[in-house]
């Protein structure tokens, strides 16, 4: 369990991360993982066989159940933008014309990139 839950925010990306966590392994390898609401354990239903694959796990089951804490969550790996995400979010930017609103954009754009590269697998 302990290398489960360690892999978990990687395998899974950050948002759902925040909203479902494994909560045991039963004796048939199942993973139950506790989510949010009902509504994340049917999406997250959906996608069980893509998830499991990653986690290298039997099966997943998902259904409501309680989360951790923010602060006892794993911390996520630092967003590092690449120079070609750096420049891309500058040249987006580049138009506006308040310059506390277009750092504030560039940096936004920036993140979201980097972001998107590290939660990529879904």
């Amino acid at each position: 369990m302990p290398e489960l839950l360690e892999r978990w925010p990687e395998a899974v990306g950050e948002a759902i991360a925040r909203n479902a966590w494994p909560a045991r392994i039963a004796k048939d390898g199942t993973v139950h993982v506790n989510t949010a609401d009902s509504i994340w354990a049917f999406e997250l239903g959906q996608q069980a066989r893509e998830i499991a694959a990653r986690l290298g796990a039997a099966r997943l089951r998902f259904a409501p159940g309680p989360l951790p804490e923010a602060d006892e969550l794993p911390a996520q790996p630092a967003l590092d933008p690449t120079p070609q995400e750096e420049e891309l979010a500058r040249a987006l930017a580049t138009a506006i014309g308040d310059e506390m609103l277009r750092e504030s954009v560039q940096k936004a754009v920036r993140l979201s990139l980097a972001r998107e590269r590290r939660d990529r697998p879904f």
